[in-house]
């Protein structure tokens, strides 16, 4: 991992544990992306990694934000900028996907 993505990776982390509707997201770094997850029980009854949305490094200290959509693809949003900036439209415009449900 290069020195980028794991400061951005400390700072997710950081904000994630500071936020009701973000605690206990996990996060998945790979290559210059920060996935985010959680870990929820299948109808089966096993555990399954539900991802959330993902943060893609563009350059410098700038990320960009996607959603995964029902069909199992990522969508990019209008959101861009640095973690703490993603992170705040995560938890206010975006809070319903980062949100554990019961």
């Amino acid at each position: 991992m290069n020195v980028a993505m794991k400061a951005a990776h400390e700072e997710l982390a950081r904000l994630v544990d500071t936020h009701p509707s973000t605690t206990g997201l996990r996060l998945h770094v790979r290559g210059s992306v920060i996935r985010t997850s959680r870990e929820v029980v299948s109808p089966a009854g096993t555990t399954e990694r539900d991802d959330r949305v993902r943060l893609t490094h563009l350059g410098g200290s700038l990320f960009g934000l996607s959603v995964l959509r029902h069909t199992g693809k990522w969508q990019k949003t209008p959101f861009s900028g640095t973690v703490a900036e993603l992170f705040e439209a995560l938890c206010a415009a975006l809070q319903h996907v980062a949100a554990d449900w019961p």
